[in-house]
């Protein structure tokens, strides 16, 4: 009887998924093992039922890495919340005899493959294929999580309309990206679209202020004003709701959390926050502005993925079977200059939290200096001499005043 390997994805859709499936799937028949797609991540495994399942063959998987979505669907159900959840797990894998197990996700589907690993005890190889259009695995830098790509392309398209509608209209828009811990993907599509700034939490630091952000949304736009222009895009990703002080923004307390703890972000009017306060505090000192609010992310995980993630994909199904096949376990597999190259599920985790560690984005590195010079923002620059003078009349304030208000914009 052939051995058997099953497929799990967990986490949010993101383009490619379908892709890691073919390709593991294609493999793995070469390789002589039986293929298992579990539906629904942990879902029915994690309550220890083991008829969601279908086997995976050619016919199957054929043409599929060309499409969007997850042909084995996708939830976020945690069996590491308790024991009785893993030992269900345990059970239902050793139920259909599995002896490999790659999954597909992103942090809490990688620690959950890391809990699944020690939890066999050499039973069951366990390799994890990093999903995320976050971007936000712990990968070395320049190495993107597959599915990132191809949403920074759709995000880049769209926040490109934006922009014409905003020029054509006379109007700001305030894009909200997705991006719970990092602000690679709204980094991405702002500096793509050439969108008039990005705001990121990693340069805003652990505990956000409010004022803060508000001064760097308000003197943009006065910075355009006084440079002749009524319209512009502020990119905006959504970890930064994440890091504000939750005595600033009561409602925060109120948020509900996902299985795995996270905030359920899109219950977050980031967006219609900050527009209605920036809007309110420019009509008090007489200047009249549009703004929209318009979150992009849903749009961006189902898209059919792009020439690079299609062919990633392949690479990174076929590495993650190669790898259990020759006697690996417990490792996320990584394709870094045309080899694939295994970091050990030890290496992931955080130390202090336990957790899968969190890629953010690097706010010393040149890539990232370099696309904060292409943003219109206030400068230090801009609180001296003439440039503070245009800039505190397009204000309707003094010149001191000015400087007290916004200088916490840099």
């Amino acid at each position: 009887m052939s051995e058997k390997l099953a497929i799990v994805v967990g986490g949010g859709p993101a383009p490619g998924i379908n892709g890691v499936i073919s390709a593991v799937t294609f493999e793995a028949i070469k390789q002589d093992l039986e293929v298992v797609g579990v539906y629904d991540g942990f879902k029915w495994l994690s309550r220890g039922n083991t008829s969601h399942t279908v086997t995976l063959q050619h016919d199957v998987i054929s043409r599929i890495h060309l499409r969007g979505g997850s042909l084995l669907r996708t939830a976020r159900d945690n069996p590491t919340k308790s024991p009785e959840k893993m030992a269900q797990v345990m059970k239902a894998l050793t139920e259909l005899n599995i002896r490999y197990l790659v999954t597909i996700g992103g942090d809490d589907t990688a620690y959950t493959a890391t809990r699944v690993e020690k939890e066999a005890g050499g039973k069951i190889s366990v390799c994890h294929v990093p999903k995320t259009i976050d971007n936000d695995l712990p990968l070395p830098h320049g190495v993107p999580t597959f599915g990132f790509e191809t949403a920074r392309q759709l995000g880049i398209q769209l926040v490109e309309n934006i922009m014409e509608d905003a020029r054509t209209a006379g109007r700001w828009y305030f894009v909200v990206a997705m991006g719970r811990s990092a602000g690679h993907l709204a980094l991405g599509m702002g500096m793509g679209a050439g969108a008039t700034l990005t705001l990121i939490p990693e340069e805003l630091g652990e505990n956000i202020s409010l004022h803060k952000v508000l001064a760097i949304l308000e003197g943009a736009i006065i910075k355009r004003l006084a440079n002749g222009k009524n319209h512009g895009v502020a990119v905006i990703a959504e970890g930064v709701a994440t890091r504000f002080n939750a005595d600033e923004l009561t409602f925060l307390k109120d948020v509900p959390t996902d299985d795995h703890g996270n905030i359920r972000l899109a219950e977050i009017p980031l967006g219609d926050v900050l527009k209605k306060r920036v809007v309110d505090d420019l009509s008090a000192r007489g200047i009249k502005t549009t703004i929209i609010a318009k979150d992009i992310g849903y749009e961006l995980r189902c898209q059919p993925p792009i020439s690079f993630d299609r062919e990633y994909t392949r690479y990174l199904g076929y590495s993650a079977v190669q790898f259990l096949v020759n006697g690996g376990t417990g490792a996320m597999i990584m394709l870094k200059d045309g080899k694939n190259i295994p970091i050990k599920f030890t290496d992931l985790l955080d130390p202090k939290t336990g957790k899968t560690r969190i890629r953010t984005v690097d706010t010393k590195s040149d890539d990232y200096h370099m696309a904060k010079r292409y943003m219109i923002r206030l400068e230090k620059g801009d609180f001296e001499g003439d440039a503070l003078t245009t800039l505190a009349a397009t204000a309707k304030m003094e010149p001191q005043e000015f400087k007290k208000r916004f200088s916490v914009a840099v």
